[in-house]
This record gives C-alpha cells, sequence and structure tokens, in this order.
C-alpha cells in the first residue's frame, strides 16, 4: 500500500473523530479492537423513575423515559379530564396561535370550546376541551399529514408512545401549564425552528403551505433524533453525520431515480460497516440479462471483472457474486442497516457522477461521496474510542481493514440511527433556508391534505407496500 495513500485515507477518518473532541460532554470508553471476539452491546441500566420536573420541557423528556422504561398500549381515545374555566381559556389561547406552527386552529374547534367555557364548568367544557388537547397533541407530536398522503414514507414514529396523550393532558392539568406542555411537543431539532421563523415573516401562500408542509415532515420523525446519527435529505443530495446537534461532516449523495427505484423514506440503525463489500447479483440480471452464462461460459472474463459464478446441480439455479474491489458495484463500503427494502448507504466506483448537480441516478440505494472517510469516522464512533491515542489506534485498525482488500464487517456497538428524509425547504449545508426540487412529486399530497379537513384516528404506520431495492448495478 503506498503511504501517501495510507496516510490521505488516515487523515479523512480522523477528520470526523477529531472533531468530535472539540463538543462539550462528548465522552468515550477506550476499545479493545474494532472487531471484538463477541461484540455485545453494554446492557441499559433499568430507568428509575424521575422526580418531578420545574421545567416542563423537562417534564415531558422524563415522560419519555418512563414510557421507554414500562411501555404500554396508548388507548384510543384518552380519558376526559375535569378542566377549570382557567385551562380551558388558555387551551383556547393556543388553538387561536397555533397557526404560528403551520396548523389551522379551525381544526381544533374552537367555536366549540368558546361555548363550552362560556356555559361554565361541567361535563360540556370537560369534553370540548378534552377532544381539542387531545387533537393539539397529536399534530404537534405526529404531524397532521394523513399516513395515505406519505408517500413511501415507512418510519414508524415511537413518540406517541413516549409521550402519551393521556399523560400529557393529566399533567398539563395538574401543573396549569396548558400552553407550554403542548409547545414542548414540537420537533427539537433546529431547523424545524428555523422554518417557523420563517413562516411568520412570509406573505406569499404558496410558500407559506410549502413551509406548512415541511414543518409536519419534521413532526412525522422521532422529536428526538439521538445523540449522535446520519441524516440524508434526498432532494438536497447531502448527507450530515450529526453529533449533539452539531454537523460534523456532510457528503454529496446519489439517491434513486423517481419511479420505481425512487428513494424511500426511513429511519433504521447502523449495525455494521462493511469494509471491501460483495455484491450478489440479482436474478433480473444474471438470468434476465444473461450476466450467469456470460459468467460461466467466459471464465477469464469474468475474474477480469470481479465475478464468480457457479450452478447448482439439481435446480440449475445460477449464482453470481461480484468480489471486492475498485470496479465492485458497491465500491469499497457499505454501511449495514437491514431493511425491508434492502437499502443501505455505500461507496461507488462511479465517483464522478458526484460533480452532476442533479443526482436521482441510483436503483434505490444512497451513494455516499468520501465513502472511506465515514466509513472510518463511523468505526471510531459506534466502538467508543477515548483518548486521541486510542482514537489514532482505532483509525490506523480501520485503514488497514479498508485497504485490505478482503471483504470485513466492523460491528456498530453504540447506536446510530439513520434517517432518509425528504424535506423540499430547509437549510442545506452552509446554513442557507432553501428551497430544493421535488424530485419525486411527494409534495402534491401534503399539500393538499392541508385543504382537507383534518382526520382523526390516524394509521401510525403506512399501507404501502415496501419495494425490495435488489439491483444498484453501475448503470450510469
Amino acid at each position: 500500500m503506498k503511504t501517501g495513500y495510507r496516510r490521505a485515507l488516515l487523515a479523512g477518518g480522523l477528520m470526523g473523530a477529531a472533531a468530535l473532541t472539540a463538543i462539550p460532554g462528548m465522552a468515550f470508553a477506550a476499545p479493545q479492537s474494532l472487531l471484538p471476539a463477541e461484540s455485545k452491546p453494554t446492557p441499559k441500566p433499568a430507568t428509575a423513575p424521575p422526580h418531578a420536573q420545574d421545567n416542563v420541557a423537562a417534564s415531558i423528556d422524563a415522560m419519555a423515559k418512563r414510557a421507554e422504561a414500562t411501555p404500554m398500549v396508548q388507548p384510543i381515545a384518552p380519558a376526559v379530564q375535569v378542566w377549570s374555566l382557567a385551562d380551558a381559556k388558555a387551551l383556547a389561547g393556543v388553538i387561536a396561535s397555533i397557526g404560528a406552527e403551520g396548523l389551522d386552529p379551525k381544526d381544533y374547534k374552537p367555536a366549540e370550546l368558546d361555548a363550552a367555557i362560556a356555559a361554565g364548568p361541567g361535563d360540556a367544557l370537560n369534553q370540548a376541551a378534552s377532544r381539542s388537547f387531545a387533537w393539539l397533541v397529536e399534530d404537534m407530536r405526529d404531524g397532521r399529514t394523513p399516513m395515505d398522503d406519505r408517500k413511501q414514507w415507512f418510519v414508524v414514529d415511537p413518540d406517541p408512545d413516549r409521550y402519551r396523550t393521556g399523560d400529557i393532558m393529566a399533567e398539563a392539568l395538574a401543573r396549569h401549564s396548558v400552553a407550554a406542555s403542548l409547545m414542548a411537543l414540537a420537533p427539537d431539532h433546529p431547523d424545524y425552528a428555523v422554518l417557523k421563523a420563517e413562516l411568520a415573516k412570509t406573505t406569499s401562500p404558496a410558500t407559506r403551505k410549502l413551509i406548512r408542509a415541511n414543518m409536519d415532515r419534521w413532526r412525522w420523525l422521532a422529536k428526538d433524533l439521538g445523540r449522535q446519527y446520519l441524516i440524508t435529505n434526498v432532494p438536497e443530495y447531502q448527507l450530515r453525520l450529526t453529533v449533539n446537534d452539531k454537523i460534523i461532516s456532510t457528503y454529496k449523495t446519489i439517491v434513486g431515480k423517481p419511479g420505481r427505484t425512487a428513494t424511500p423514506q426511513l429511519a433504521e440503525e447502523v449495525e455494521g460497516v462493511v469494509f471491501n463489500p460483495t455484491w450478489t447479483v440479482p436474478q433480473s440480471i444474471v438470468k434476465g440479462e444473461g450476466l450467469g452464462a456470460k459468467v460461466l461460459g467466459n471464465p477469464g472474463w469474468a475474474k477480469a471483472a470481479g465475478y464468480k459464478g457457479w450452478k447448482d446441480k439439481d435446480s440449475g439455479f445460477v449464482t453470481v457474486v461480484q468480489q471486492p474491489g475498485a470496479n465492485n458495484s458497491l465500491g469499497l463500503m457499505k454501511l449495514d442497516m437491514p431493511n425491508p427494502h434492502a437499502i443501505f448507504l455505500h461507496d461507488t466506483p462511479s465517483r464522478g457522477l458526484f460533480n452532476a448537480e442533479a443526482r436521482a441516478l441510483s436503483h434505490g440505494c444512497v451513494r455516499v461521496e468520501r465513502a472511506q472517510e465515514l466509513a472510518i469516522t463511523m468505526a471510531i464512533l459506534g466502538n467508543l474510542a477515548d483518548t486521541p491515542e486510542t482514537r489514532k489506534a482505532a483509525a490506523d485498525e480501520a485503514v488497514a481493514i479498508s485497504t485490505s482488500g478482503k471483504y470485513t464487517r466492523v460491528p456498530i456497538q453504540k447506536s446510530m440511527p439513520v434517517y432518509i428524509t425528504y424535506f423540499t425547504m430547509g437549510r442545506d449545508i452552509d446554513g442557507k433556508l432553501r428551497q430544493f426540487n421535488d424530485i419525486y412529486g411527494r409534495d402534491a399530497p401534503v399539500l393538499a391534505s392541508f385543504d382537507k379537513p383534518r382526520q382523526a384516528d390516524r394509521a401510525r404506520k403506512t399501507s404501502e407496500e415496501a419495494v425490495e431495492i435488489v439491483d444498484d448495478l453501475q448503470t450510469t
């Protein structure tokens, strides 16, 4: 291996790790090796019941911890609570100003609530206020857009279990914190606040509607995305590595072509980094395009192209696997993130395509520039390096693995979510608010849903069928 090449890889792999040392509160534990004999995550200690919090937002977060420690099914309709006039008037004030969150006051029956307030305490007030509060919780927590209008959305939001409607309502009334309890449900991600600020100063109806749609998209995701995660915005063609709400690195991406191979929206977990991956060629190419016959009939060509093929004696089934190497269709690394779509992030031998402005070119998977740098950084982050010395040792090991030419899977022991999202308005990697091309036409149903009456009892999971992406051959 050339020394300069190794140093370049090492510098790239350490870039993300070095940036982590400047983040307050980011602590590591020294690893034994990137490849432990038995790789088992350390079990989490049992969560103790939290003490009462003075801050409403902290109290909301405490509810999430309790829900994770003792999961339970959220009832479809939370119990009707007893409302005082003061709390009901506070709720009416929230409804009147909810447009600032991109929601529509009329969805929450303000006239009926006002009439119940005028009539005084009693069953009518309890019923009207409990219903309006519950609907506000659902829309602030989960988003207003019905599942049928979220095209190719395969994320199941954990927040209805973490922040249960009945718990939120009971605590808000006990603390007389109706407004604060509802506002605490807003997404934590800073881009939501940027969109909200833009909504406050924008008068264009079309722009306001687009902002509202993209604010709602943040509510479709978990309120808390995690301490460290990867997030890619498909229409922007960019991937961000984020730690403690700070962007550590950004990478250009290539995403799926419009149509059947459009990249779906997912929230998955990285379980490992595969260096020097193999590629099992799908039967649509082995049989449908005649690659199997070519590999079996021309061993010299197959070896030069990196293919190995064999035929089952009994069934006649032909299997073709492309071996690790510079020409492998997955490049030199992929992130192992099991999901029913067979979508993952990976390298590509066609790196010149990252220079194109429009990069919807793949068969569904997300190709990433500087993939080895990302892989090395992920291996370090996922295996908890401690000091500059141990981080360098981990990076040296990752570089050696990545340049060995041998298939190697490094397990990721620390939680690393990956969010594949679709925002058509948001901050770009330079921090500027921008509109991105709606490359898959997913805006129209979301925008249309805001013109329809609010849908109650919405599904939490899509009924769309998962399309397994089996072919990411470099055809472009």
